[in-house]
């Protein structure tokens, strides 16, 4: 889904010095560390130089790897995908805090809930700030600075009290914040899936010095090579000036991703496109740019 941008003076974009007509596009892979697969195939996708970011799950069992090649490769824009949900059925993950500390954010079988309404029943924004905290401060132990932070399922949306644990932590490690500016199409998606974000709390982020996403595209239609390859063209030849984050999920056709979850094929099927050179031929055929978190996150000019 397309959240296309207001205007609330200059683009984003425009403020980072493109024209006013520019298209900006940040390929941005998400679920890093989840597994092996997904980091095998993002690595491989930022060598192609066709993903320019993306972010990490700290609590996941293939944290570690993703962390040591960030470490090895700052040249690449990687960031912390904040994480309060294991949603998969047979492989899960639980909390980085002690669990003593965080018993709001844990379901039965000790486990981060499945899912973020459970979570915003449960979990109280002290137990939040809590356990975001001790994510961030894991992923700088292994000598590695994330470029920026955004939220796993967007469960850092689902309550103002969590929100603001969000931007709290982004102003005090001073990185940017996946935010969107404020059109009537993101609130209206926002209030549909339940989230209470409304433009007065964006444009406020914003004069605090937040800096905000022109667009946002968080899936494609399809599930094939071909689907997707087309749903990503037609995307791609309707691109709106400013930038636009571009969220996929990669992986490699292989037993670990098919016994994690059922859509591995929409996840392969990303990661070909976003190797092979159609998409890339396609993109510089229309001029598109490319940009990152740590270009955008310059922007970023937090009053305390």
């Amino acid at each position: 889904m397309l959240f296309a941008a207001a205007v609330l003076g200059q683009s984003t974009g425009e403020r980072m010095g493109f024209g006013p007509r520019d298209r900006v596009l940040m390929v941005h892979a998400d679920d890093l560390g989840m597994s092996h697969t997904v980091n095998a195939a993002s690595m491989e996708a930022f060598r192609q130089g066709l993903v320019t970011s993306a972010s990490v799950m700290v609590p996941c069992p293939w944290f570690l790897e993703i962390a040591n090649f960030a470490k090895e490769h700052p040249e690449f824009d990687i960031g912390l995908h904040l994480t309060l949900t294991s949603e998969w059925k047979k492989y899960r993950w639980g909390p980085v805090a002690s669990r003593d500390k965080v018993p709001g954010l844990m379901d039965p079988e000790g486990y981060l809930w499945r899912d973020v309404r459970s979570v915003a029943q449960h979990a109280t924004a002290a137990e939040v700030e809590i356990e975001l905290r001790a994510q961030i401060e894991k992923a700088l132990a292994t000598g590695w600075k994330p470029t920026h932070l955004d939220t796993h399922m967007g469960t850092l949306y689902a309550r103002v009290d969590y929100w603001e644990v969000y931007a709290k932590l982004g102003r005090e490690y001073k990185l940017p914040v996946m935010l969107m500016r404020p059109t009537p199409e993101f609130v209206a998606e926002a209030s549909k899936d339940g989230y209470p974000i409304t433009p007065a709390m964006l444009e406020q982020k914003e004069r605090e010095g937040f800096v905000l996403l022109d667009h946002l595209v968080t899936g494609v239609p399809g599930r094939t090579i071909a689907e997707r390859r087309a749903s990503y063209q037609k995307l791609l030849r309707g691109l709106q000036p400013g930038v636009t984050m571009l969220i996929v999920h990669l992986g490699l056709n292989d037993d670990e991703l098919k016994n994690i979850t059922n859509n591995w094929e929409a996840r392969w099927s990303d990661y070909r496109n976003f190797t092979e050179p159609e998409m890339r031929d396609l993109m510089r055929e229309l001029g598109i740019k490319q940009t990152t978190w740590r270009a955008m996150g310059k922007l970023a000019k937090y009053k305390e």
